[in-house]
């Protein structure tokens, strides 16, 4: 019995392994997609589906039919439109404290944003940035589209 302990605890740390060694369980997740869209991460374009696990420095693009839901660790939900660009920079949350910092840039599209513990934290802990503007979320909910 106590090696059947001692050989499950070595499988879940093993099978944990890459996920915690990429920074534990990622900024987010995809909640719900509609068309095709995918992640752009290190020069990968990776096809997303929901249960897909958001990483700081990901961006999110959307084809001419594709939507995408995310929901960030902070409880920030994203519904991001058709033909979008979303990446984001910076992303650090404390679920003990609710203190971080939250970058989103908006190259493109369109993007619904209802946000969450961090922009509730402090002024301008939440950003999101667009070819032309520079928007201090202070909780709320609103649309950001960039043509």
């Amino acid at each position: 019995m106590r090696l059947k302990v001692i050989l499950a605890t070595a499988l879940v740390a093993v099978a944990f392994q890459p996920v915690l060694a990429a920074g534990g369980f990622g900024i987010g997740r995809i909640k719900k997609v509609t068309g095709t869209a995918v992640v752009e991460r290190a020069g990968a374009k990776l096809p997303v589906k929901p249960g897909f696990v958001l990483e700081k420095g990901d961006t999110l693009v959307t084809s001419k039919g594709g939507r995408v839901g995310v929901t960030f660790n902070d409880n920030t939900r994203f519904a991001a439109g058709p033909n979008s660009r979303v990446s984001i920079p910076e992303f650090q949350f404390d679920d003990t404290t609710h203190q971080g910092q939250f970058t989103a840039n908006v190259d493109k599209g369109a993007v619904a944003i209802i946000s969450g513990l961090i922009a509730h934290s402090k002024k301008d802990a939440m950003k999101v940035r667009t070819p032309s503007a520079l928007l201090g979320v202070r909780g709320t909910r609103f649309v950001v589209e960039v043509n």
